[in-house]
């Protein structure tokens, strides 16, 4: 990988990488979310939750058998430890699940949408181009605490795991500014979706 042309979309949280990548889709792109892999491989029969739970114990199963998120984030925030181990158990699981996803996509391109792609250090190397969706922090926490209702704090928190905004924006190839209002996206997201045609 890359055997085709691919994008690996990324952004911090409330930056608006699920908007952004629709607009591509809609384009022609095909989208590989990791998000939602790593959702369906921690569900209720999902294909981590045997090593999650021989790792980790019965307690971190909801009454559904999915992995109790809550749960699992207090934990992972309290002990750096269980943040690696869990990583252990589903960074192979969803990089193959991605890498096969990838190769059965039909569109004219493929975006993977990644949102610790900076963090995890290995998929910059697995795509073509980096594109950084982008906006100020201020913005971020306020789309997220309406989104999600959570406290101020725990935005911050989940931001403070993630690489600063610097530094995320130094290992991108392409960004996309969403900081103003939605209707700015349209060129931008056009312009680019011009651009990586050139590589088809």
């Amino acid at each position: 990988m890359p055997a085709r042309f691919t994008v690996g979309l990324t952004g911090g949280i409330g930056s608006g990488k699920s908007l952004v990548a629709s607009m591509f889709a809609d384009r022609g792109a095909s989208i590989v979310d990791t998000d939602q892999i790593a959702h369906s491989l921690t569900g209720a029969r999902g294909a981590a939750m045997p090593d999650i739970i021989a790792e980790f114990g019965e307690q971190m199963a909801d009454s559904h058998g999915a992995m109790d998120r809550a749960k699992m984030r207090e934990l992972v925030f309290r002990e750096p430890d269980a943040k690696r181990r869990l990583e252990a158990i589903l960074h192979p699981m969803i990089r193959s699940a991605t890498e096969a996803a990838a190769a059965d996509a039909t569109g004219s391109y493929v975006i993977l949408a990644i949102p610790l792609l900076v963090e995890s250090g290995s998929w910059k190397q697995r795509v073509s181009r980096v594109l950084v969706v982008d906006c100020p922090e201020e913005i971020q926490v306020a789309r997220v605490i309406a989104r999600n209702g959570l406290a101020e704090e725990q935005v911050r928190a989940i931001m403070a795991a993630q690489v600063p905004r610097q530094v995320r924006l130094a290992a991108a190839d392409d960004v996309i500014d969403n900081g103003g209002r939605i209707e700015a996206l349209t060129p931008q997201v056009d312009r680019l979706h011009d651009f990586y045609q050139q590589y088809l």
